[in-house]
């Protein structure tokens, strides 16, 4: 694995009032790693990575993606940056009243310009829906998917713009598990095939083992602890304990 660094988080403090969400946190992402973040809910996992991509402000720290201090960045500067960087939400975030193509159009015109779009932009929805095994969606509705496609076309989406890291959350919530191991396997073959780098949220401890090189546990705000999964899984810590019981 290359050890250049895309991510630095340092020193990262988020409250909401008298609640502490982040406290000094530190993480490193490295080209090629895949992280998994392990907590409770209402830990702070999600607000972690929203202040990632700045959609929140953190209250004090530095946040550095792709060598840019995000913290410096002008509006336009941050939209360049947030193009080279893949977000699949949880509720997936497609358009229900575009189709699967005018959904994975969205974000080429907004990025793309006028030129390369001309040329470019049916070649990159079909390789997008091929990556992902869906190419035959490409003009359905997404009522007419399943709830495993659907998250695949999300993904597609993510994928168009061929992000070097991708912050995923909560990418299996909602789906039977067959299908989250089959997504779960799907992060893996996607991270092979574009090198690229991701930060996981899950509670899906599956999904976790199948996906992640290393785990940090969030607790209290805090990173209690970041190792292998195998390794957490091993640990004698009670507060650890308690996500692989």
């Amino acid at each position: 694995m290359n050890a250049q660094r895309v991510i630095e988080v340092e020193n990262l403090n988020k409250s909401f009032g008298d609640n502490h969400v982040l406290r000094n946190f530190n993480l490193q992402l490295m080209r090629g790693q895949s992280l998994a973040i392990l907590g409770k809910s209402g830990s702070g996992k999600s607000v972690l990575i929203k202040c990632i991509i700045r959609l929140l402000d953190a209250d004090e720290g530095s946040i550095e993606v792709l060598n840019q201090n995000i913290g410096d960045l002008s509006r336009e500067e941050l939209d360049v940056l947030r193009a080279r960087v893949g977000f699949l939400f949880q509720s997936n975030a497609l358009y229900d009243s575009m189709t699967v193509r005018e959904n994975l159009e969205f974000p080429l015109r907004r990025h793309w310009g006028e030129e390369q779009r001309e040329w470019g932009t049916e070649r990159a929805i079909l390789e997008a829906l091929a990556d992902v095994g869906l190419e035959h969606t490409i003009d359905m509705m997404p009522a007419e998917l399943s709830g495993g496609m659907r998250k695949r076309v999300a993904l597609a989406r993510t994928l168009i713009l061929r992000p070097e890291i991708i912050l995923y959350d909560e990418p299996t919530t909602g789906l039977d598990p067959v299908t989250a191991r089959e997504i779960s396997h799907l992060m893996v073959d996607v991270q092979k095939k574009y090198n690229s780098s991701s930060i996981i949220i899950s509670h899906d401890m599956n999904c976790i083992d199948i996906t992640a090189n290393r785990v940090i546990m969030l607790i209290e705000g805090t990173r209690y602890a970041e190792d292998t999964f195998d390794n957490l899984q091993q640990s004698r810590d009670q507060r650890i304990k308690e996500f692989f019981n």
